[in-house]
Parts: structure tokens; C-alpha cells; sequence
């Protein structure tokens, strides 16, 4: 069944029957420019709009709902929806399933801005809880099952808990209590899993969220799967969930003209990870292991591996995390040292480490070049930079919710005039995404040198309306 690609054949038919189309798109699958002679002519002709035998996203019937069906197959959920709009539609989407206006649901604070945004959309009161943190290495891990039952403890009305899982840097909470606990007291369990795409398809790998039983995830299959950017997952295990409000809040995220290339792309991925993800993880993960030891034979350079604290539960191997204290860089420093000196995207960057992110296209001949980039930084630099300590940054306190607060009258002040007050923005480093300050959250003067040392390191922050980075927008008015 799994060989199965019902969308993708489909697609491959009616390219063959070369119909006459007075329809759209308007390029009619022959029009021609330097686009289409860059990319190639095929992709064109694939380019097509909605139509009976090929099924209608919005209201799926017929190839569509049948790849659903195998997806959902895949990853041990009761139903999946193909998601062309990124796995943002999908987290504002299982928000909005869950929660209505005033709802409480918790969230660990260093949740995507797509999870900040669902708040705005829903109306949901978010109980904002504190991940585990590895104070080494200054990263967030993933989110104790004894936070969530204190968080419980506090606020008997909570509706539903949304779970990070894994964590960009791979950090893995212990899902299967966390969703025991919550369906005990009738709540309902959301997981972000936009990077654990790859989790079903090796016995190496953490379990995914619907196998354990988890109500939603969200899954990037773009990021670890090997479908086309912005093509996302859905998936649902019905019960607490009615399958119908996720449809009809699917249809307020996501666009009516859904790609067809996004779509087969997401089918032909599934295929590909059941019936060949076990040699091609075997593989990968064989790289990883041989990659990490000669990295950690580099002074002055931690490849992350065992050295994670008691804190994590689990961790994802396929998340390349990489500490340079030992080199006196930054983060930052290093992710553009090895773009503009050597050619190597790494993922992200923070205070002390980069990130890469392996998966199935990856071949050995990257790793070493990036083995040699890094053992040659380790020689240029030998720790003789001063090393910045690790400081938890704390979260800020609500005083607004953001829903309010996005919809508040806001007034733009200088950065340093802005401590104490409750900001109008939500302000990030991107990539990850992970909101510094969100929305109706108080400016500290810990929060403003903080968004000083991102500017001297030229980090890309995003969501400040001043490009400059000199002002930040607050709500007008007093709040105590």
C-alpha cells in the first residue's frame, strides 16, 4: 500500500493527456521567460489548478484524501491534511482546533512565533512555562512533565498543552507521560514537530507525537523528509478533537489555489521514507557518528553528543549542534565565518553554538568539508577570543495578552527609553523564530542589552517595525 503515489500518478496522467486549457494558471504550461528556461519547461506544465481528477485540497474526495489516508498510515494518526502554506498553517490550525477565545493553553516560552501568532488568531490565554535549560551549553531543552502537572496544579482550566518536540537543537521531552498525564485530566496535547519528520522510520530515532497519542502534531516534511519547501503535515487522532473544526479551521489558514508540485512532493516523500527511510537513516546516522568523533578530536570544538545534561530526556541525532567556547567565538561569528570564508550554511546560530540540521540528501563529502572548515577556524583562532558567558536570559513578565496587545494602539520610542514598558511587537532571531519578547510582555534592560549584543554580532532580527533597530514599538499607556 505505502508504495502507493495515487496524488503524484495523477498528476503524471493528466500531463499526458496535453488538454487545452482556458483555465488557470496563466501561463497556460507553455508560456516561456527566463524563469521557466532556468528551472525547466516540465515543472511548468505540472503547474496546474484544482480539477476533478485531481481532487480538491479544501474538500478532499478523491487522489487527495487517498493520499492523506496513507500519510496518516505513516505516522500512526487517525486522519492527515497536506499543508502548502508551511507548518505555521498547521500550528495556528491545532491551536484554533483546540482552543477557543480565552481558552488557556500552556506553551513553553520559547515556542515559534507561528504558536505566538495562533494566539493572536484564536483569542487562546497562553500559561507560558519554562523549558529545561543545559547551562553549558546555553540552550533550551525540551519541557519537564512535573512543570506541566505544576502548571495544572495552579489553573484547573486549562484546555490544552502544546509540546516543542524536538527542539531545534534536538532536545526530546518524554511525550508519552506528558500525553498520559494530560488525557487523565482531559486535556488537549498539541506538538509542534516540525522537525521530527524523520522519527517513524528508525527504531534509532524518538517515537513520533500520534504514536504515542498525541490529539495533533504538525511535522515539517520539508525540513527532515525530503518534500519541496513550505510542504507540510497535518495529523489528528480523533476523540477530543472533532475532525470537522480542524477542516473548517484549515480553511481559514490555508489558500484555495494549493500547488499541485508542493502536494505530489509531500506523497512521493512518504513513499520514499516508508519504504527505503530505514537503509537511508542507517546510513545517515552512520555519517553523523563517524562525523561527531572527528569533530570532537578538534580543540576547542564540541560536537553536542553526551555532553547534554540530566536534564534531557532525549535527543534527536540527527541535530548537529556545535559549541565554540572553546574557540572564544560566538555562535553568530562562527555561522558567518563558514558562509562568506568557506561556503557552508549552517542553520542557525546563538550566543555559544551553531547548528546543522542532517538528513536524507546529505553525503559524506559535505561533512568533511565541513570538518576541514572547522579544524582550520580552530587553528586561526585557539581560544584567544574572550568567551562570553552564558547568562539564562529570563522570559519576560505577560501583562497584556498578545491577542489584545496586537490589536492595542502603539507608539515607537527609543530602545532605552522602552524599559518597563509593555511591548507592541513580538522581536526575534531568525532562524529559529523563537520570540526574545512577544506581544503585551514588559521591556526589561536585560532584554534591551541583550537585542545590543545581537546587533554588534549582525544577527538577523526580525519583527522590530524600526529597521533600523533603534526603536521598538510599545502599547500606549500605563500598565502596572
Amino acid at each position: 500500500m505505502q508504495k502507493q503515489t495515487p496524488l503524484f500518478d495523477a498528476l503524471k496522467n493528466y500531463h499526458k493527456t496535453e488538454i487545452v486549457s482556458f483555465d488557470v494558471p496563466g501561463h497556460k504550461k507553455r508560456f516561456q521567460n527566463e524563469f521557466s528556461d532556468y528551472i525547466g519547461h516540465k515543472i511548468i506544465e505540472l503547474d496546474t489548478n484544482s480539477m476533478k481528477e485531481l481532487d480538491i485540497l479544501n474538500n478532499p474526495t478523491g487522489v487527495i484524501r487517498e493520499a492523506h489516508q496513507l500519510m496518516a498510515h505513516a505516522y500512526s494518526a487517525d486522519e492527515a491534511f497536506f499543508l502548502v502554506n508551511g507548518t505555521t498553517s498547521g500550528i495556528q490550525t491545532m491551536v484554533m482546533s483546540a482552543c477557543n477565545p480565552g481558552d488557556k493553553i500552556i506553551l513553553p516560552r520559547n515556542v515559534h512565533k507561528s504558536a505566538i501568532n495562533a494566539l493572536i488568531l484564536s483569542g487562546a490565554t497562553p500559561v507560558y512555562i519554562e523549558p529545561e535549560v543545559d547551562e553549558i551549553l546555553g540552550i533550551s531543552l525540551g519541557v519537564s512533565i512535573e512543570k506541566i502537572k505544576e502548571a495544572v496544579k495552579k489553573d484547573s482550566d486549562i484546555k490544552a498543552v502544546f509540546i516543542i518536540n524536538p527542539t531545534y537543537y534536538g532536545a526530546v521531552s518524554d511525550l508519552k507521560e506528558i500525553i498520559k498525564f494530560c488525557h487523565k485530566n482531559e486535556i488537549i496535547v498539541l506538538v509542534d514537530e516540525a522537525h521530527g519528520a524523520h522519527f517513524p522510520f528508525h527504531d534509532s530515532f524518538p517515537e513520533n507525537a500520534t504514536a504515542l497519542g498525541a490529539d495533533m502534531s504538525a511535522i515539517s516534511i520539508h525540513k527532515t523528509g525530503g518534500s519541496l519547501t513550505q510542504s507540510s503535515v497535518l495529523l489528528l487522532n480523533t476523540g477530543m478533537i472533532d475532525p470537522q473544526r480542524v477542516k473548517m479551521m484549515l480553511n481559514l489558514t490555508q489558500t484555495t489555489s494549493a500547488s499541485y508540485l508542493l502536494m505530489t512532493s509531500l506523497d512521493v516523500a512518504r513513499k520514499t521514507l516508508v519504504t527505503e527511510g530505514e537503509k537511508i537513516f542507517t546510513d545517515l546516522l552512520d555519517m553523523i557518528s563517524k562525523f561527531r568523533e572527528e569533530l570532537n578530536s578538534i580543540p576547542g570544538i564540541k560536537c553536542f553528543k553526551s555532553i547534554l545534561s540530566d536534564k534531557l530526556y532525549d535527543f534527536d541525532k540527527t541535530k548537529i549542534g556545535i559549541n565554540l567556547n572553546g574557540l572564544g567565538l560566538t555562535g553568530f561569528e562562527g555561522y558567518d565565518i563558514l558562509r562568506e570564508k568557506y561556503n557552508i550554511q549552517m542553520e542557525l546560530a546563538d550566543t555559544h553554538n551553531i547548528l546543522g540540521i542532517a538528513s536524507i540528501g546529505d553525503i559524506w563529502e559535505d561533512y568533511q568539508k565541513l570538518i576541514d572548515a572547522l579544524k582550520e577556524m580552530a587553528y586561526d583562532y585557539k581560544g584567544d577570543n574572550q568567551t562570553i558567558d552564558f547568562n539564562e536570559l529570563e522570559s519576560p513578565e505577560l501583562i497584556v495578552s498578545p491577542r489584545d496587545a496586537f490589536y492595542s494602539e502603539t507608539e515607537s520610542i527609543p530602545l532605552l527609553a522602552a524599559i518597563g514598558r509593555v511591548s507592541g511587537e513580538s522581536i526575534m532571531v531568525y532562524p529559529p523564530g523563537i520570540p526574545l519578547l512577544i506581544q503585551g510582555e514588559r521591556i526589561t534592560k536585560d532584554l534591551i542589552d541583550h537585542i545590543y549584543f545581537l546587533k554588534e554580532q549582525k544577527a538577523v532580527i526580525t519583527g522590530m517595525n524600526d529597521k533600523t533597530l533603534n526603536n521598538i514599538s510599545i502599547l500606549k499607556g500605563e500598565y502596572r
